[in-house]
């Protein structure tokens, strides 16, 4: 007698085992559903786990891929095409984690960090999958995302039946994933609590780490002295999340949080990396710079058989995901059905590289030599290869006033723009703006954006920056030459009124400038909260706005060589 039963998706019957309890080490149990063809015939595995809920990764059997802007898409329904996994011949095993869904035990503090290891639990869970009678044996993940995340914290704790794992649009460096170059961001925001239009975690028994850390008096005072910060004081969500964070514990953790430091590196997902010695595929599409730039990361540190696909613009893929199956079902066709499709006989990094829709291949990052090249500011809004010779007395700094969101719906722009290519120019990479700037107050945001602006107007952008100006502070010795590093362990007020050099760290990117194309570089302390590219992106995925008045004075002359440096492709 069967313990399945069955549902019918489209043309299809697939058998499913619902609910199904699996035991923790500590007794806890975790909630799954196992999707199967009807045959009952052992089969490799993939597992897909998160606290989005796994009835909503149920929607994948009868909603139509949805792409952004549409009003339909949702952020966590990321698990994959339940009915493309059980045609392929695997075992979808899709299930919340604890705390979440219809799991038991509590959920600490983000990705559970404070409780039971989230990959101690992913062990266990393996394991089981492996054993049951419906299972081969091979055990591979699935998911992009929040998923993708799960995936590298699992191959840490190096269960024995997971052969490996396909990652896409994952997040990990996780101060990273919340402050960009210091810069709140709030797309966390969306898919921890809901907010926006995501749904959010399927929270059932969750727990702040911070108020299990510490005395409600003391607790009491961290707030208040969060508060302090006007751009925290500016944003109503965010007073609100601070005062009553109840069934907000995670957002309230993260705001709390706006040093990096031990409370993000712990259990980083790039530190446990170096743990991971299976065969590891990483996949993302460009647009979103941050989770690229984690993708890279992740990689140089893995030890193991690794690949690294850097995909092309728009940033964001379906909800329900569905993208990249062909990719990943090769991949694991090799790993865990044992036959050899050549796609370990392919270079082990592909990037898409915008404008001249090429994919360039090699077996490292970046895939071509690269020449950090200055793109110098330069008066009437103009980039230059040649420096400026005028001192400030002639070249007058360009500057601009923004007044906070709370009393106007304007956000100033600078911009410079190079003269249209002559020839097709290609560049590869991460980058750096070096920016001589003058504010009247003790913080400010820089936010930069580069775009390619075709001769018609219409743009793309290509990459983008971000650094909150108390964070300016640099590690030398991990800083290179367009490629800065910040620790952003502390936080120093800027002297108002004093010249400071800011290098802004510039997100990886791969594009050819065609000809008649142009370059053009954004800067604003605060960003626009809708516009070509920010319509693409999930509800709430822009960053906090500085809560005061400031006045930015950018000075770009002989004395303050303001530029771009960018990774110009070696011929």
């Amino acid at each position: 007698m069967t313990d399945f039963q069955t549902i019918r998706a489209g043309e299809r019957t697939i058998a499913v085992r619902k609910d199904v309890r699996v035991p923790m080490r500590d007794g806890v149990e975790l909630a799954v559903d196992a999707y199967q063809d009807q045959d009952e015939k052992p089969r490799p595995a993939l597992i897909a786990m998160s606290a989005y809920g796994k009835e909503l990764q149920a929607l994948a059997l009868t909603m139509p891929p949805q792409r952004r802007p549409s009003p339909m898409w949702d952020g966590c329904i990321e698990a994959g095409d339940i009915v493309r996994v059980v045609e392929e011949g695997y075992v979808h095993v899709i299930g919340d984690v604890r705390g979440t869904g219809d799991s038991g035990g509590t959920m600490i503090g983000n990705y559970n960090f404070g409780g039971v290891p989230q990959g101690q639990d992913l062990y266990d869970l393996v394991e089981w999958v492996a054993a049951q009678p419906w299972c081969d044996g091979n055990v591979g993940m699935i998911g992009i995302s929040y998923f993708g995340s799960m995936q590298v914290l699992a191959a840490a704790e190096r269960p024995p039946h997971l052969k490996a794992i396909f990652v896409s649009g994952g997040h990990f460096d996780f101060y990273e994933t919340t402050y960009h170059g210091g810069v709140m961001w709030f797309m966390p925001r969306a898919a921890r609590e809901g907010r926006g239009g995501d749904s959010g975690i399927a929270h059932t028994n969750v727990t702040s780490r911070m108020q299990a850390l510490h005395s409600p008096e003391e607790l009491k005072k961290r707030v208040d002295e969060r508060l302090k910060d006007p751009d925290v004081a500016a944003w109503p969500n965010l007073v609100h999340v601070l005062k009553y964070p109840k069934n907000r514990e995670f957002w309230f953790d993260i705001v709390m949080n706006e040093l990096d430091g031990e409370w993000y590196e712990e259990r980083n997902p790039v530190n446990l990396a170096r743990d991971i010695d299976i065969p590891v595929y990483l996949q993302i599409d460009q647009g979103r710079g941050w989770t690229v730039d984690g993708h890279i990361e992740l990689f140089d540190v893995l030890k193991g058989p690794k690949k690294l696909d850097i995909g092309s613009y728009p940033p964001m893929q379906s909800r329900p995901w569905v993208e990249e199956h062909d990719t990943m079902f090769r991949w694991y066709e090799y790993w865990l059905k044992g036959v050899d499709n050549g796609i370990m006989d392919e270079p082990a990094v592909s990037v898409f590289v915008e404008g001249s829709r090429e994919v360039v291949t090699a077996e490292q990052w970046p895939p071509k030599e690269v020449e950090y090249t200055a793109l110098h500011l330069r008066p009437r809004h103009k980039l230059s290869f040649a420096p400026e010779r005028m001192g400030v007395e002639h070249a007058a700094p360009d500057g601009f006033y923004q007044a906070p969101l709370t009393v106007t719906d304007r956000v100033e722009i600078l911009d410079w723009s190079t003269e249209p290519f002559e020839e097709p120019t290609e560049l590869i990479g991460a980058g750096a703006a070096h920016l001589f700037v003058e504010i009247d107050q003790p913080d400010t945001n820089l936010i930069l954006r580069l775009w390619d602006e075709a001769p018609g107007g219409k743009r793309q952008l290509i990459t983008s920056g971000f650094l909150k100006a108390s964070h300016r502070e640099l590690d030398d010795e991990r800083t290179t030459e367009g490629n800065p590093y910040h620790p952003h362990t502390r936080a120093v007020p800027v002297e108002p009124g004093a010249i400071e050099e800011y290098v802004v760290r510039l997100y990886p990117f791969a594009t050819t400038f065609r000809p008649g194309h142009r370059l053009v570089t954004e800067l604003s302390n605060d960003e626009p909260l809708s516009d070509a590219h920010n319509a693409l992106l999930p509800p709430d995925a822009f960053h906090l706005p500085v809560g005061r008045p400031v006045t930015h004075k950018i000075y770009r002359d002989a004395a303050h060589p303001s530029r771009l440096v960018l990774p110009f492709t070696v011929r």
